[in-house]
């Protein structure tokens, strides 16, 4: 590859695009080195619950532990990390990260945890993952060069869900080989080199922040900047009920319809797979295709996500089930990335992270609630009835966000032309990336 148009003529030829600077090449590293560790340690935690007598339940307990502190201290993680450095927030958090799921590690191997243990550590990784994504997704924001920041935002989910998918196979792997003792210091260890990656980031570029009036005082700017957007909470209660809905089918239905009507986990296990393959098309879409209609498209794009429910629901034969889940992960990808690229074009760059809170608080809020009804809901109404409901409900309340006049016109802003402030900082030859939460998320969780 040539060097960039800036380079001197003694400046070595870039082994990377001009606009993958070094804040994106640490960022999209760190990524993939959390995604790789994180998805192999979800399936070693239930395993983890499982051996040490625990049930079904049980494995439930534990999840929910994760899920109830990302809720509860999202909008603080916002707030906190549009105050202090977003490096420093994101370090701090992969540090507390790396010390539970270490702990948790040395519980398994060394002795009989118990399953308040197990929630409490769980819990306090739960409480690093709320702090960690408001702080990557306005440190992934603040560096995009807004000309290739669609390119930038998509290169970056692909490696991201590349390394989930091989991250869930690799640890599937190790669990059965080694136990899921193991996969969980694995994971310890990729959070602290992830964390080490981190600290090395260029923040130069970044306007320094001031204290303000206090944390209430942020947190209710943050506030009037989402609740003014009529695109952006619109958006965000459509995701908060499509979340809501997709979860529970696919973690507790998907799973009961493999067992009864199609041969047991493999099939579904396959369809799971066939869905991240679906994320990785969408993203190499994304990397060469630039609508204009940003949210448009990307709202279109959510109807599909009730494929995979109504395929449940009849239930197709395993290929065509894996046909559908394709489909909406390459179309849920699509909206990921215009996504992520509206937020970046309209949001204030001081203020991406407490929006970005809100956004995420919003999409993951309802997601326990609906997982915790969903059995209740198939013995009330019965497993395909409430199937239908599911893929019913996204169709309905992606239809009533195509009503708002701003969700259809938002269209793709001309870059302004930057001027190069650093190593870190946006231009033709700077840097930049990612993520989506809210709709595309850093290190796995993807409320939207």
């Amino acid at each position: 590859m040539s060097p960039s148009p800036t380079a001197s003529p003694r400046e070595p030829a870039r082994r990377r695009p001009a606009w993958a600077g070094r804040n994106y090449s640490l960022l999209t590293g760190a990524a993939v080195v959390t995604n790789l560790g994180s998805h192999g340690a979800l399936i070693a935690a239930a395993f983890a619950v499982l051996e040490s007598g625990g049930s079904g339940g049980d494995v439930g307990l534990v999840a929910a532990a994760r899920t109830l502190p990302l809720v509860l201290f999202l909008l603080i993680g916002g707030a906190v990390a549009d105050r202090l450095p977003r490096h420093r927030v994101m370090v701090a958090a992969n540090a507390l990260n790396c010390v539970s799921q270490a702990a948790f590690a040395l519980l398994v191997l060394t002795g009989d945890p118990q399953l308040w243990q197990m929630m409490l550590l769980t819990a306090l990784c739960g409480t690093g993952t709320a702090f960690f994504n408001p702080a990557a997704e306005g440190m992934l924001l603040s560096t995009v060069s807004g000309e290739h920041a669609n390119r930038a935002f998509a290169l970056f989910r692909m490696a991201m869900n590349g390394a989930g998918i091989g991250g869930a196979a690799l640890g599937g792997a190790m669990i059965a080989a080694i136990g899921p003792g193991w996969v969980l210091a694995v994971d310890a260890a990729a959070f602290a080199v992830a964390g080490a990656l981190r600290a090395f980031l260029d923040v130069g570029h970044i306007p320094e922040r001031t204290g303000g009036g206090g944390l209430l005082a942020d947190l209710r700017e943050g506030w009037v900047e989402f609740r003014t957007r009529p695109w952006l909470w619109s958006i965000v209660l459509q995701f908060s009920v499509v979340v809501a809905v997709v979860g529970a089918a696919e973690a507790v239905y998907g799973p009961l319809v493999a067992r009864d009507r199609l041969g047991g986990p493999a099939p579904w296990g396959l369809a799971l797979a066939f869905f991240g393959i679906g994320t990785l098309a969408g993203a190499v879409l994304m990397m060469l295709w630039k609508p204009r209609r940003l949210l448009l498209v990307g709202t279109l794009c959510v109807f599909p996500l009730a494929l995979p429910s109504a395929g449940l629901a009849v239930p197709l034969p395993v290929w065509g089930l894996c046909a559908v889940m394709f489909v909406s992960g390459a179309a849920i990808e699509v909206f990921g990335v215009s996504w992520m690229t509206t937020m970046h074009q309209e949001i204030p760059e001081e203020k991406f992270s407490r929006v970005s809170a809100y956004d995420w608080f919003g999409s993951v809020s309802m997601l326990p609630l609906a997982t915790a009804l969903a059995g209740p809901a198939e013995s009330a109404f019965g497993r395909t009835p409430a199937l239908w409901g599911c893929a019913a409900l996204v169709v309905l309340v992606t239809a009533l966000v195509l009503l708002v006049p701003d969700v259809r016109r938002m269209t793709r802003k001309a870059p302004a032309k930057a001027v190069p402030a650093g190593p870190g900082a946006p231009g033709p030859a700077g840097a930049g990336p990612l993520v989506a939460a809210g709709h595309g998320a850093p290190d796995g969780v993807t409320p939207g």
